[in-house]
């Protein structure tokens, strides 16, 4: 969901990309949760922080939930900011109330989104 609202929300000389220490397929209640607000993540993909180039990061955020020791340490001096987010996959109940687990995690990240410089450049 970060990485369709940051190419969603951020100008478009920005490239975004986002990885994960345990990278597996996109949740379908992510992209049912994204579609709601008319943004298509379906075609994204889980990566592994080991494919991202590190050389050419300025910006790294980390979505892991406070003291979530699986969040991913990236090396290199760039600038970091950590979001420590509940993860919506892990919502207990029916259908109405993981949704509004992943509503509230979307909601809150295009919030952090929007509040970034616009002159941050999180290049691959």
């Amino acid at each position: 969901m970060a990485e369709g609202l940051a190419r969603s929300l951020l100008p478009p000389e920005v490239a975004v990309l986002s990885a994960g220490s345990e990278p597996t397929k996109v949740n379908p209640k992510a992209i049912e949760s994204m579609r709601e607000i008319g943004l298509d993540i379906s075609r994204q993909r889980s990566k592994s922080v080991d494919e991202i180039l590190v050389d050419r990061v300025d910006w790294v955020i980390t979505l892991c939930a406070e003291g979530d020791e699986a969040c991913p340490n990236f090396p290199g001096e760039v600038h970091r900011l950590h979001w420590p987010l509940a993860d919506p996959a892990a919502a207990i109940g029916g259908h109405a109330e993981v949704m509004a687990a992943f509503r509230a995690v979307r909601d809150e990240l295009a919030e952090r989104i929007r509040q970034l410089p616009t002159s941050a450049k999180i290049s691959d």
